[in-house]
């Protein structure tokens, strides 16, 4: 008699336990949603005028031969022109069962094949035939499989990095910076708002041009990764990702984003390792018909990115 006391009282502590964690889970889903809800909504209006957020693109990816996921990162401050061409072009590679995060930014000069057209400037793929043209393009020239894309529009950066850091990024800005990106940056450290901290990755017009722009980028995407660690963000994910939806055209689905997201913020140890292309040595600046254009040794940069792939 006493034993079947003892169990029955498991039994309902078993049933409380379970409903407290189903309570939990709930409240957890119910809050997460009303995030993403209030970041999205914060966020659709501007977002509306951008017709390239809003076209739909074919995208025929495939998985990494050597297990990680590859995103074709794309960025544009296109205002509606019917042939836009991609201010930034990067492949993101995140590999699940290593924990690796890597960055590989693609010179937009860099003169290559395109499939089905002449050779031209990398970033006129996009402009011909969008991010599945490119994606072919960067297949062709450096057999690189690539499973998603995401187009980001600038405002959309400029949203999430007011969002996710309301007092700002810490650069060390190198130079006095204003010519065409809209702001003025004086030298030194300092903490840059989404609008500043944009026209710090734009800025080109210095004795390195496009070059520096490209570090300038990967050091940013370095910076943001590092100070991540400093806020509380896992318990914001699901706005920040509410408030860039809108800015973003991608195949990639809000789960996606959360799975890759989420184990990113939840690493101690999360370094970005970054690759430029094309890698030094292996390049040389010429003109063809009026434009200054990169002519690169394809070999010795596809060798480069399956080595860093690699390794």
């Amino acid at each position: 008699m006493r034993y079947e006391k003892q169990r029955q009282k498991k039994k309902r502590k078993w049933k409380v336990v379970l409903l407290l964690l189903f309570l939990s889970i709930a409240g957890l889903l119910g809050y997460s949603y009303l995030q993403y809800q209030q970041g999205l909504s914060k966020s659709l209006e501007k977002a509306e005028s951008n017709s390239i957020l809003q076209k739909e693109y074919e995208f025929n990816g495939k998985k990494d031969r050597y297990g990680g996921i590859n995103i074709l990162l794309l960025g544009s401050d296109s205002r509606g022109e019917e042939k836009a061409r991609t201010d930034t072009i990067m492949i993101a590679r995140y590999h699940p069962e290593e924990g690796t995060y890597k960055l590989i930014s693609i010179m937009r000069d860099s003169f290559v094949d395109i499939p089905g057209y002449q050779k031209n400037r990398i970033n006129t793929a996009f402009a011909r035939g969008g991010p599945e043209l490119l994606r072919e393009t960067i297949k062709e020239s450096f057999d690189i499989d690539i499973q998603y894309y995401a187009i980001i529009d600038f405002e959309g950066f400029v949203q999430l990095i007011d969002e996710a850091f309301p007092n700002g990024v810490e650069v060390d800005v190198e130079k006095k910076m204003s010519r065409n990106i809209g702001v003025t940056l004086e030298p030194g450290l300092q903490r840059l708002d989404g609008e500043h901290l944009l026209g710090y990755v734009r800025f080109r017009y210095d004795a390195v041009g496009d070059f520096g722009r490209v570090e300038r980028q990967q050091k940013v995407v370095k910076e943001i990764g590092s100070q991540l660690t400093s806020i509380q963000t896992i318990p914001k994910l699901p706005k920040l990702i509410g408030v860039v939806t809108p800015f973003i055209n991608t195949n990639m689905d809000t789960g996606d984003m959360l799975y890759i997201g989420k184990d990113f913020l939840a690493k101690e140890n999360r370094k970005i390792a970054s690759l430029r292309i094309p890698v030094d040595g292996a390049w040389t600046d010429t003109r063809v018909n009026g434009a200054d254009v990169l002519e690169i040794d394809l070999e010795k940069n596809r060798t480069a990115i399956h080595e860093f792939l690699a390794n």
